[in-house]
């Protein structure tokens, strides 16, 4: 509940002031990982987080942490996430972003078994066919989607 009234108030607040908040705690340059999980069926894993602004459906992934690599960041992020475990990780492609100021490492891996329990980060976990996409994926979201699976997903 704490956190579902906390994720409200971020995503409420003006994106400039949640910026703000950002760069006053954490380091100047952010490095993520983020992962483009595709099942056996071809299906892409979305998760919808509490905290994202829109619609927050987008790829699992996070914060690298000090000392760690960005493979080890990815598999722990995952298994924190939604208790998912990943095979044949590779990198797709990178990515920055303006604001905040980011380098996002793109992966693709493949899962193995199943979900777990959901953190109280994310409010649902799902699979999806790539022409059946959750309406309100960010165009960004999309964007990282298309690049990693540039076959798949032609317009």
């Amino acid at each position: 509940m704490l956190y579902e009234w906390v994720g409200k108030i971020w995503r409420n607040m003006p994106r400039r002031a949640r910026y703000t908040i950002l760069g006053l705690v954490e380091p100047k340059f952010l490095v993520t990982a983020g992962a483009v999980v595709m099942d056996e069926a071809g299906r892409v894993l979305l998760l919808k987080h509490v905290f994202h602004a829109g619609s927050g459906w987008g790829v699992p992934g996070g914060f690298i942490e000090k000392g760690e690599s960005a493979d080890e960041a990815l598999r722990r992020e995952l298994r924190e996430e939604i208790g998912l475990e990943i095979a044949d990780v590779r990198l797709s492609h990178t990515r920055t972003l303006r604001q905040p100021q980011q380098v996002e490492l793109v992966f693709l891996c493949r899962p193995i078994g199943e979900l777990g329990a959901l953190s109280h980060e994310i409010e649902r976990a799902e699979w999806f066919t790539l022409d059946a996409l959750p309406p309100g994926l960010s165009e960004q979201q999309r964007e990282l989607l298309v690049k990693a699976l540039p076959n798949a997903l032609q317009k």
